[in-house]
């Protein structure tokens, strides 16, 4: 993992996940979280989100899945990497984790544990290329403890994390940090 971005989760390991315009502005307010998932966007305005959140001193992590007019190529992660001033990226998509590594951008895999099947077909070399692997929904302690046991990477818990008991649950699973679209959370 980055050590960079590894010191920003340690510090604070409120991750602040925005949607949209809003979510931009609240979160440049917010002093103490400075990494941020960057749900939303296009090709013509990722760039200036980009900017807007370096300039405010967060660490910026772009979810390629996510931008509008970007394709599911790697030539897409060349893009965030050559146009913007992301940090590193998220994405569903192996190919895509394996570039940004390549790329020297931190990388973080995002997985949506439906059941047991998708945990068992987690890629073995995922390890290999991502800085972090971010489990979805976040509100499952037993697959977070079995899936950092199974990773040599650290996890990151997101999605329907809505309160302290949600956040205090995760990490004491062993998550290094919680991502989360919900404002109220970002302060906690």
């Amino acid at each position: 993992m980055k050590q960079q971005l590894y010191d920003a989760l340690s510090d604070n390991p409120i991750i602040m996940a925005i949607k949209d315009e809003t979510g931009l502005k609240a979160c440049l307010n917010i002093r103490d979280a400075t990494v941020v998932f960057v749900l939303y966007g296009e090709v013509a305005t990722i760039a200036d989100i980009t900017e807007q959140l370096k300039a405010a001193g967060k660490q910026v992590m772009v979810h390629m899945d996510l931008i509008t007019g970007l394709s599911a190529r790697e030539e897409a992660v060349d893009f965030i990497a050559k146009y913007t001033k992301a940090d590193g990226i998220i994405s569903t998509r192996f190919e895509q984790i394996k570039r940004g590594k390549q790329l020297d951008l931190s990388t973080i895999f995002r997985i949506f544990v439906i059941d047991s099947k998708a945990i068992s077909n987690l890629n073995r070399h995922i390890s290999d290329y991502a800085d972090i692997v971010e489990i979805l929904p976040g509100l499952m302690p037993k697959i977070i403890r079995q899936m950092k046991k199974q990773l040599n990477v650290p996890v990151i818990a997101g999605g329907l994390i809505a309160d302290k008991e949600d956040v205090i649950q995760a990490l004491d699973a062993g998550a290094v940090a919680i991502s989360t679209t919900n404002e109220s959370v970002w302060n906690m």
